[in-house]
């Protein structure tokens, strides 16, 4: 610490909020790390705040309920107040109180009289709901949040807890798995294990839970190889949400962005995080973290004050020019400011924590354009944000993955981010939904999508697995209620169904929900297959909703963040773990494993290359070449596709044949001719009648004719050779080609 930082002037103490006496003098400590970092012989707190006029540290008792101690941080280099305080150990509970100005007119909202948190703690010591005690105004005056609120809250308040940070990680690895090679599966720590009955009661619904036998089982029985997070750091409930007897059951509501959720952690141990990611990597699975720093639970004006909002109000939200309100991109009511160099530093200190501490192995970026926005509120591949991103050692080594969109100007930016990063990508979840219901003219951009989207992500000299593909998501339908309901059913969420996607490109099959109608149960599990099988023969990445290899349904609720019961959870019935479909998805990702043409991470041009090979060629039912009359039809939904297994030259393989059919009559189609495929194909998977090993699928000739039922996909694989040569004929022949004709089946649904 240099003298000139420890002779800073301070301002004069104010008056102690309660009973414990003024604040009192602790040492000089240092400026770095942000946060309170256990040292030998105490603790070092360090706080960026740059309009507030003192910072004070409170102490607590075990049981978090009683101040017994204030210490004032005494020192101030460059915004952050620091202070080192003798003799505390790990464990303890602390919060802090800003002095400051209180002026929202002005976007100052310090109230000393309220308990903050500390932005960079690694532990909260309870799960944060809603109350009147967050609130940093006096509820229910006529000037609102103009009018400061003067009640302590401490009682009440979550407390920090300062953490050891030492953990044996016995020797733990991270799996690195390719991204072409990634299959990524979106659950949720607590709906995952809260009704399966081989986890311990105890452990259900905990970081914990996840780290038993069964559940891992079931993930490498089901052949993901990464495990997506839904929020794992801290988070509030909303008040709203709390009176009407709900919660924030995803967690998109985040407070502390080091901080594991509690209400996750078995016994209350922040290191039951460790503990799962551990044994989660010793099974080979990785751990990827779904994470919210475009904004914050506090909400905007007359939202609570918890953390940020009571300690440097302008530095950590986007404000309106008038600076009372938020720039809200987000939907939630305020947007973080990334592009300030204080929130800037918070969200890398807490991305490189979260790999190097932590041990994750990547994260998904809800709403990344918010936060990917430059100092002028507008998106740009150079923001802040994702330039410090780009140079970081650290980050560098691990998965980033964007949600591309946010609610602002320009928001929408599929295809917008720099390489190095993979997207959520909206447009393929839309396309596949379209064709497979029926859509006209769904076919073209169907089979971009098939093929990994060069469209978007080409041009910008990205490959293919810069595309994570998906069906559905927690976001909507789950995928029975997708193919159960053309309509949302929210009700539950006490918003009178008025929240929630109402496009959700869904088809119900004929019956709107539950039906004993065979037919439309039949043709529901046939869609499903569909999409299953759609999604892992596509290329790029592909992501799987936990459950909907099961046939889980939410009842036709779209929307259900605050539904934290079995609504929400999985159901690990008898029933739902011999539904087929958890068979039939097996197989499909076994079949993915198997066949590297189609996770070749680049891209298809059909074009032929010096050995007359074509990666993919696409054929109409006729066994032809498809023409660009009949890409242009809208009523054509019919076409085969070749993946020359030869063309992969990084890992050679089968070759394969894909064939659609999404018109509601059966199809007759003709494959390839030996001139082009010659020798036998073995079907894989039909999904009129399910996904079949090697050996035990059926063998159709090239140039044979194969039947396809009604809104339905085949797979076929052979080993690729070369056709014998054509004796030369003794006298040249005009060979006259056969009239294509459209087919009478591709028609609209």
């Amino acid at each position: 610490m240099t003298a000139q930082a420890v002779d800073q002037h301070l301002p004069a103490r104010r008056q102690s909020t309660h009973d414990s006496g003024a604040p009192q003098s602790c040492d000089p400590g240092r400026p770095w790390p942000l946060g309170a970092t256990l040292q030998e012989g105490g603790v070092n707190f360090a706080v960026y705040s740059s309009i507030a006029e003192q910072v004070v540290v409170c102490l607590f008792d075990s049981t978090g309920t009683r101040e017994v101690r204030q210490i004032a941080l005494p020192c101030r280099t460059d915004g952050v107040w620091h202070g080192f305080v003798p003799g505390l150990r790990a464990g303890c509970r602390y919060g802090l109180r800003v002095h400051g100005p209180y002026d929202p007119s002005r976007g100052m909202r310090c109230n000393p009289h309220k308990l903050l948190l500390d932005p960079y703690a690694k532990a909260i010591d309870r799960p944060l709901r809603g109350a009147a005690w967050q609130y940093a105004y006096k509820l229910g005056g006529a000037e609102r949040d103009l009018r400061m609120d003067t009640v302590n809250n401490a009682a009440g308040a979550g407390k920090c807890l300062v953490v050891d940070p030492a953990f044996d990680w016995e020797g733990d690895e991270r799996p690195r798995i390719a991204m072409e090679d990634t299959v990524c599966y979106e659950m949720h720590v607590r709906g995952f294990t809260m009704q399966m009955p081989e986890v311990p009661t105890g452990l259900r619904g905990t970081f914990s839970g996840l780290a038993t036998q069964p559940v891992i089982d079931h993930l490498k029985r089901l052949g993901v190889t990464s495990v997506e997070l839904l929020p794992v750091q801290a988070f509030n409930d909303e008040r709203r949400l709390i009176d009407m007897g709900l919660a924030n059951y995803w967690g998109y509501n985040t407070v502390g962005f080091f901080a594991p959720e509690p209400r996750y952690c078995a016994g209350g141990d922040f290191n039951d995080f460790r503990r799962m990611v551990k044994a989660l990597h010793q099974a080979g699975l990785e751990v990827i973290l779904d994470v919210v720093y475009n904004h914050t639970c506090e909400g905007n004006n007359l939202g609570p004050t918890l953390c940020f909002k009571g300690i440097d109000n302008p530095s950590y939200y986007r404000l309106t020019e008038n600076r009372h309100h938020y720039l809200d991109f987000t939907g939630t009511g305020n947007t973080v400011d990334a592009s300030h160099p204080a929130t800037l530093r918070l969200i890398m200190d807490s991305l490189r924590y979260w790999v190097e501490e932590m041990h994750v192995d990547g994260f998904r970026f809800d709403l990344a354009p918010a936060i990917s926005r430059n100092g002028a509120g507008a998106y740009e591949q150079r923001s802040p944000f994702l330039s410090a991103v780009a140079q970081d050692p650290v980050l560098r080594q691990v998965k980033l993955i964007a949600e591309p969109w946010d609610i602002g100007d320009g928001g929408y930016q599929v295809g917008g981010f720099p390489v190095g990063w993979s997207e959520w990508n909206g447009r393929y979840r839309d396309t596949m939904r379209d064709y497979w219901r029926g859509v006209d003219g769904s076919l073209p951009e169907f089979a971009a999508r098939l093929c990994g989207s060069a469209d978007i992500y080409g041009p910008a000299g990205r490959r293919p697995s810069a595309g994570v593909n998906m069906i559905t998501v927690h976001d909507g339908f789950t995928l029975h209620d997708l193919v159960s309901y053309n309509d949302k059913h929210n009700e539950e969420n006490e918003e009178e169904n008025r929240d929630g996607e109402s496009h959700n490109r869904s088809w119900n099959c004929g019956v709107e929900g539950p039906t004993d109608d065979p037919a439309v149960l039949a043709l529901r599990e046939r869609q499903k297959r569909n999409f299953i099988a759609t999604l892992f023969v596509s290329r790029g990445v592909p992501l799987l909703l936990a459950g909907d290899e099961m046939s889980r349904t939410q009842g036709g609720n779209n929307n259900a963040y605050c539904q934290d019961n079995p609504v929400s959870w999985l159901d690990w019935s008898d029933e739902r773990r011999s539904d087929p479909l958890l068979a039939f998805t097996q197989a499909m990702l076994r079949l993915r494993a198997e066949l590297p043409v189609l996770r070749h991470n680049e891209w298809l041009s059909g074009e032929e290359d010096e050995d007359g090979h074509r990666d993919v060629s696409w054929f109409s039912v006729w066994g032809l070449p498809m023409t660009q009359e009949e890409w242009d039809n809208p009523a054509v939904r019919c076409v085969g596709a070749l993946l020359d297994g030869r063309v992969a030259a990084a890992q050679p393989g089968l070759s394969v044949l894909l064939l659609f059919n999404a018109t509601p009559e059966p199809v007759v189609f003709t494959l390839p001719g030996k001139d082009v495929a010659p020798g036998e194909w073995t079907v894989r998977v039909d999904t009129a009648r399910g996904c079949f090993e090697a050996d035990a699928g059926e063998q159709v000739t090239a140039g044979a004719r194969f039947t396809l039922e009604s809104r339905a996909m085949a797979l076929l694989t052979q080993v690729p050779r070369d056709p014998e040569p054509e004796p030369e004929p003794e006298e040249e022949e005009e060979v006259q080609k056969p009239q294509q004709q459209e087919p009478a089946n591709a028609k609209p649904a």
